[in-house]
């Protein structure tokens, strides 16, 4: 039997250890299953090329408990280690520059990032053991050896009777993470990380029936049998060749992945390259909300099958977070911060990939079928409208498949829409103005109105459209969007022929000072305009620029995208000089009845924009029956 100390730079590597990486003290088993199939695929390799005599077979590793001893046992069938590859492995940590690590990592008692960064990925075990044990025969003719170490320097090495290749862990667990003897949580664990491991798993058995035998009857009950319970599934969807899958399998991993989600996704996107690095998954666009937060975090990260997380932020781009699915990549280290993915290269190129992937695919597919996309536009408008704002190339692509619907249900390229309307503008050389609406039912008849002068009217309903609107508007030449509901259109959109107005400009001044009397100035600015006889007599509109920066402070969160305060509610009142009811104001004999007109005109207004409310609308129900009577 051999003894003598662990070869480390201090002392207190365990209590380190321990007190350091204890938020995530879960994550020992992800490492000591990765190192478990590790060592299987090694044989499996050095079996392939003729430098093992081993058999390879169908190995497994197995999880097992024993709660009454309290030990967890990891074992594996992979290539073993011999007593000299022990001492090289085990007692010689790789572990450099201790007194920097301290130094280091102090004040970073959440960062998982270490156990990656110096190689203590066998050492994570004595987060939850106060002893731990190997068991291990060598592919190779020699003894086996049996490591013991009770969480100190100190360790014994000896001989031991294990006749089968392969290795075995035994954790002796510690009375504070006794919650790993339990079969529930061990279950929980191995279905969060190693659910898609190369190398099935066994975890206890299950009851598999077997068919009645001939000639049973049919109140006999059917035989069972015991089985190994493997609980994952070895060779994934991602882990396949596109062309060796059909659209059932894509939609099968799919429920694989969401067993609790029961809507089919809209379609796949299946990444596969393997130069400048490698990488490989399937991404999925599932239907859209406009709620830009709560679908975030479902794609899950993976490295050569192993879970790291399904927090991608700085791997897949912002906008595509909404997405569902698996990103695997032995490029990433499985203990990864997210300082790590924002300093290092490769994770920016791997971002960009996808980026330029998903915008092949979105082309591909309004190429291939635009009935079919233009269907599924309102579920994954959300997703393209926010890579537009967010990513250069994206934006850049995305003119050949981002659709603008109109309010009737026709859908336009950019190119179509700019062209449809430049067909129909009096003045070649004037801004393109293009009208929009965002709530059908809200701005009914001002998209009535419009449609009536034969505007055509978008329908850009997410809660990014001012944002987008304006990134829209800075970077196409010569257009401008403006909300239905907005500036007047015909301020906006110039007409060769007017409506001429019925009162003279006599009367007009008359009814400007009328207004201005009764109307609060600090609320509404009142326009005179000429308009058809029949549109209505009073319409409130709001600012383009107004409404939209107010808009742009909502989505922008906190104090306002743009740290401007709360900007004041101001409206524009368009009066309709040629409407009857504004002539009969203006005719009315008594100031009292003028002003009666005039504020109930004004509050049906109000009422139409849903501004009227509180004090003012109980004022106005009431002022309303008395005018009945």
């Amino acid at each position: 039997m051999t003894k003598g100390n662990i070869n480390v730079s201090v002392e207190n590597i365990f209590p380190l250890i321990k007190k350091f990486l204890y938020s995530d003290h879960e994550i020992f088993l992800r490492e000591l299953i990765s190192n478990a199939t590790d060592a299987t695929l090694k044989l499996k390799h050095l079996t392939s090329i003729g430098d093992s005599k081993s058999e390879y077979g169908n190995p497994q590793i197995e999880v097992k408990i024993d709660k009454d001893a309290k030990k967890l046992h990891i074992i594996d069938q992979g290539l073993g280690m011999t007593a000299e590859e022990v001492e090289k492995y085990i007692n010689q940590v790789a572990f450099s520059g201790a007194e920097e690590f301290l130094d280091k990592y102090k004040d970073a008692a959440k960062d998982s990032g270490i156990i990656g960064h110096f190689g203590l990925g066998f050492y994570s075990a004595f987060m939850v053991a106060e002893k731990v044990e190997i068991i291990t025969k060598s592919h190779k003719d020699e003894p086996a050896a049996h490591w013991t170490c009770d969480g100190s320097p100190e360790f014994t090495l000896e001989e031991s009777d294990k006749t089968e290749r392969g290795t075995e862990i035994i954790l002796h667990i510690a009375e504070d993470s006794t919650e790993f003897l339990e079969e529930g949580r061990i279950g929980e664990l191995l279905s969060k990380y190693n659910k898609f491991m190369p190398i099935p798993i066994k975890f206890g058995m299950k009851t598999e029936t077997l068919p009645k035998p001939e000639g049973a009857k049919e109140e006999d009950p059917a035989p069972t049998q015991e089985i190994d319970n493997i609980i994952n599934n070895p060779n994934p969807a991602w882990t396949k060749q596109p062309t060796d899958l059909e659209e059932d399998d894509y939609k099968n991993f799919y429920r694989e992945l969401y067993p609790m989600q029961f809507e089919e996704p809209l379609f796949n996107i299946h990444l596969n390259v393997d130069y400048p690095f490698n990488l490989t998954g399937i991404l999925y666009f599932p239907k859209m909300t406009n709620d830009l937060n709560i679908q975030k975090d479902r794609i899950q990260l993976y490295q050569n099958q192993v879970f790291v997380t399904d927090n991608v932020e700085g791997i897949v781009p912002e906008f595509l977070t909404m997405l569902r699915g698996v990103i695997d990549s032995p490029d990433i280290p499985l203990n990864v911060s997210r300082s790590y993915l924002q300093a290092d290269g490769a994770v920016k190129k791997i971002s960009s990939y996808i980026t330029r992937k998903v915008a092949d695919k979105l082309k591909s597919l309004f190429n291939a079928n635009r009935e079919d996309f233009e269907k599924k536009w309102d579920d994954i408008k959300i997703v393209i409208e926010y890579g537009m704002l967010s990513e250069e190339k994206f934006f850049d692509k995305a003119d050949a498949f981002a659709l603008y619907p109109t309010v009737d249900g026709t859908y336009y390229t950019y190119e179509e829409l700019y062209n449809k309307i430049k067909a129909k503008q009096t003045n070649k050389d004037d801004k393109l103005v293009i009208l929009y609406a965002s709530d059908t039912d809200a701005q009914h008849s001002y998209i009535e109105a419009a449609k009536a002068k034969g505007y055509e009217v978008l329908l850009l309903d997410s809660p990014i459209v001012s944002h987008l609107i304006q990134k829209l508007e800075t970077t196409k030449e010569n257009i401008s969007f403006a909300r239905v509901d907005g500036d007047h259109i015909d301020n906006l959109i110039k007409k060769e022929d007017t409506s001429i107005s019925k009162l003279s400009e006599e009367e007009k001044t008359k009814l400007d000072e009328l207004l201005k009397e009764v109307i609060p100035a600090e609320k509404f600015s009142v326009q005179l305009e000429a308009m058809d006889s029949d549109a209505s007599p009073f319409i409130i509109t709001q600012p383009e620029f107004m409404r939209r920066m107010k808009e742009m402070q909502q989505t922008g969160g906190g104090g306002g995208m743009f740290g401007m305060g709360n900007m004041p509610e101001m409206y524009n009142l368009v009066v309709n000089t040629n409407s009857e009811l504004v002539g009969d104001i203006l005719n009315t004999k008594t100031k009292k009845k003028q002003e009666r007109l005039i504020n109930q005109s004004l509050d049906l207004a109000r009422l139409s924009q849903g501004l009227l409310k509180g004090e003012e609308l109980t004022n106005f129900i009431k002022r309303s029956y008395d005018m009945i009577k």
